[in-house]
Parts: C-alpha cells; structure tokens; sequence
C-alpha cells in the first residue's frame, strides 16, 4: 500500500507505519456505528446528588487529599486558535458583510474586557476607538496591526473584566486550579498549545503567577505540551490513494482532540480534572463551579475506593457470594451489564471477567440538563465483548439512518460539557496505560480540501469518547450554570461572562 519511500517518510516524522496502513483501511472499509441501547438519564445512568450527598462528597474529597497526600492536575486542551469566534467580523473585515452579530458587536464594544486595550493601541496610531470607522476598528481588533486576536487562542484573549484589570481564560484556570485543584497548596495545570503560541503562553504565566500565587497562598506549577506530529492521520484522495502534496510528500493532518490522549498519558497526578479553555466564568460566578468540581471528585474517590478493595478481595480468593456482591455492583453502580452468556460462565471466568473491568482507568464526567447544545451525549452503548456500559456519544458514531438508533439520540436528556474528573492511577501506584483502554474502531472521516482537490480526513477516537470508550465510567448531573463555553466573541456579552 505504501511504497518504500513513503514509509522512509512516515518513519522519519515518527508514525508508526503500521497505523498509517491501518488507517488507509479505515477510509476503505469505514468506521462501525456505536450502537446504543437507550440514554443514559436521572436514576438510570446519570446520578443526582442531593445537597447533604454534594456536601458529604466535598468533605471526602478534602479529606483525602490531605490524608493520602494525593496530587492533583488540571488538564485544559488549549491549542485551537480562536479564528471561528470571529466568523462574522472577519466576513465584515474581508468581505464587507454585516449582520445582527456584528452590529451587536460595535454596539457593545465598551462592555468587552478587551476594550481598553484596544482602544489605547489604536489611539497610539491616532485612531479615536469612539469616531473611527467600525472596518478601522475590526482591523486593529482582528489583525497584527492590533491586537491580533483573529490569529490567537482563546486562552490568550481577555475575557473577564475586573476592578484591578482584564483576565484571560489561561488566568481564570490558575484561580480555579487554586480553589478546587489545590493539595497541600501546589497547585498543577497542563495546558496543551500549538506550538506557534506557546511563548506567549509561558509569557503571560511568567508575568500572572507571582500576583496569584500571593492572592491564594499557593505555587503554581504550569506545563505544556503540544499535540505530538506522530500523531497525526493520513489523508487520502476520494479513491483512499494517499493525498500527496505538491512535492510528493504524504500530507498528514491534525487528529482531533483524541490526539491529546498522548498528551494526557504523559502526566502523572493521582487525580486529574479536565476542563475546556473557554470554559470559565468571573469569581462572582465560581463558587457553584468549585462544589460541583470537588463534589465529583469526591465521587471519584469513593469509587476508586470501592474499585481497589475488591480487587484486594479477588486476590485472597472468590466466591459465590463474592461474585454475587461484584454483578450486583457492575449492573447497579458502575452501570456496567454483562454478556448475555455471563450467567453460564464457571467462577473463574466470571472472576477474571470482573478483574479485568476492575482494573481500568476511572472517570466522573459532569452532565448538564440538554438544552440544544451542540456535543456529545450520555448513553448506555453495547461494547465489543458483548458488555453494555455508559459512553459519551457524538451523532458521528449514531446511524441516523437506522430510526431506533436516531430516536434513542434525540431522547439524550443531558449533554457532555468536557466536565470529566479521571484516576490515573491503580492501587499500586502505577499510571494505567491509557492506550490500552481506547476504541480504535471510534474514529471518523470527514470530507476537506487542500490546494483546490478533495481529499478525506480521519479523527482519532475523541478524547472523552472512543479515547475513553474502555474506561469505568459514571455519569453526575451538574448545574447548567458551570457550563458557559464561548462560541463567538458575542457570547462574552452574556451576564456569565460580566
């Protein structure tokens, strides 16, 4: 399928060549659909946790991070640049086109944390931000000539205002990783970044750690990384033939947020909270966020406390009884079902059954109330070796084709928000190696163009979906308030973001 200078090339960017060919053949045969069972909702998937229940999970969560000394990380996928926030601007910028979102815009333009700063760089080339020409003013706010945010990520723009000046998401994540990511007052966030952008990451971290460090008694410790080329997929022409650039070379492309599962295997913390970067909220608005936060986490750890002492139980021997108390457990609190032949197995195959689902990576992912948000869903989904369970599903991976299927979708009453709170680690200390707990067969291909010509792309499995399809999962409704994502620069004009 590939001639020998081609796997020269794959080699020396670092793929293996062996997931080139096997993604080639996911474009020829495609991927399979999930195949979900019915959504996951309150009482049947999804747990609700009454107030003495979320002030009961907080405690344990305190408390375990002293007692057991464990650490914590904040992991925030920051690489994407902030082009499509301003869709409508750059469109009015190029193209002279204008609608409601871009009037809203220059009507609104004092209310932004991003005001001031734009209003002092066009006044040192003359320009009155009050009197000047709105295409005068986007091109200062959107291009180098300015302030250049059509070119940055939304980590480095200024979302929030505040009395002793503006914050960035980037410093919104510093504050909450003081107040709910904090053990024993070291306080460590990841932030993954493109490479183009990550000096100006470790600048702005430079110049805000020391004020914040002092606000809360804490020290920080920051890292990036980037999304790593090897993991990159192959793109290929509409007859799957590998797409070649004009030079001949293989193009690869960028696979989607499930790359960053490599990122994330890297990192060592007992417990690690993941967030998107736009997804913040001024501190008049965090306190609900931080219960919820250390409310999961303390779900988490109530679990994985469950988890380790069975497995200590499995080593001294299994039962009936055992066995019994173990299904019990999988079907009514881990939500996970068995093979349909489970019941005709002998003890020793169910006992290795249950360890083997014992022994898996953990997470509680937050759920909000549906309310037509675009992404992916709680649902319980049929697994490859027969066993149901609870998985985030995006509608690429439903049949929408098939009415049982697209109607068991649109019944989701939640949604994912990229609110998960993960175990890293087995009873013994070790990271799990998280590409063993992956489903290769949850990626997607998506139509794109290069240069003019057609070409198809591939997605790894996302990375809080196929990239943790084998993971013990469990679903806690969260409030609608800890979910405010900015899609378009118009969003920071809603009262969660003043």
């Amino acid at each position: 399928m590939l001639s020998e200078e081609d796997l020269k090339q794959v080699k020396e960017r670092g793929t293996d060549p062996a997931l080139v060919e096997e993604q080639i053949q996911f474009f020829v045969d495609g991927f399979p659909f999930l195949n979900l069972s019915k959504a996951a909702t309150v009482g049947n998937g999804i747990i609700r946790l009454t107030d003495d229940k979320m002030e009961e999970e907080v405690r344990l969560f305190e408390l375990q991070i002293d007692e057991d000394d464990l650490s914590l990380l904040k992991f925030v996928p920051a690489s994407g640049a902030a082009t499509r926030m301003f869709k409508s601007l750059f469109a009015f910028l190029e193209e002279g086109k204008s609608d409601k979102s871009v009037e809203e815009f220059f009507g609104n333009l004092e209310k932004f944390a991003f005001y001031r700063d734009l209003k002092d760089v066009m006044a040192a080339d003359g320009h009155d931000i009050t009197t000047a020409e709105h295409s005068v003013i986007a091109e200062y706010f959107l291009t180098e000539k300015g302030l250049g945010y059509g070119n940055l990520p939304k980590g480095l723009l200024k979302f929030h205002n505040y009395p002793d000046g503006a914050r960035t998401p980037l410093e919104e994540h510093l504050v909450e990783g003081a107040l709910y990511a904090n053990a024993n007052k070291r306080v460590q966030l990841h932030f993954t970044v493109s490479p183009e952008h990550r000096d100006k990451f470790e600048k702005l971290v430079v110049e805000a750690r020391s004020d914040y460090e002092s606000k809360y008694g804490v020290k920080y410790f920051v890292s990036f990384s980037e999304q790593q080329a090897a993991t990159d997929t192959v793109a290929v022409n509409m007859d799957n033939t590998p797409f070649r650039e004009k030079d001949g070379s293989i193009l690869f492309r960028p696979a989607g947020h499930g790359a960053l599962l490599e990122n994330l295997a890297s990192l060592e913390a007992d417990v690690i909270f993941i967030k998107n970067v736009d997804n913040v909220v001024p501190d008049h608005l965090k306190e609900t966020t931080i219960t919820y936060k250390k409310a999961i986490a303390g779900v988490l750890l109530d679990y994985r406390a469950a988890i380790f002492s069975y497995l200590d139980r499995l080593d001294q021997g299994t039962d009936a009884a055992l066995l019994d108390e173990l299904d019990a457990f999988f079907r009514n609190e881990l939500c996970v079902m068995p093979p349909e032949e489970f019941a005709s197995w002998n003890e020793e195959n169910k006992a290795d059954y249950f360890r083997k689902k014992l022994e898996r990576p953990l997470r509680v992912c937050g759920m909000v109330k549906n309310v037509g948000e675009p992404g992916g869903g709680p649902f319980w989904a049929k697994n490859s070796d027969g066993s149901s369970s609870l998985q985030i599903v995006e509608s690429a991976q439903v049949d929408m084709d098939d009415d049982d299927q697209q109607t068991i979708f649109k019944n989701a009453t939640h949604f994912n928000p990229v609110d998960l709170v993960c175990a890293m680690r087995d009873r013994n200390g070790n990271t799990y190696p998280l590409r063993k707990f992956r489903d290769p067969m949850t990626g997607f291909v998506s139509n794109k163009s290069k240069d003019g010509q057609e070409l198809k792309a591939q997605e790894l499995p996302g990375l809080w979906n196929g990239a943790m399809a084998d993971w013990n999962t469990l679903f806690v409704e969260v409030p609608l308030i800890t979910f405010n994502p900015v899609k378009t620069v118009n969003d920071l004009l809603r009262e969660q973001h003043q």
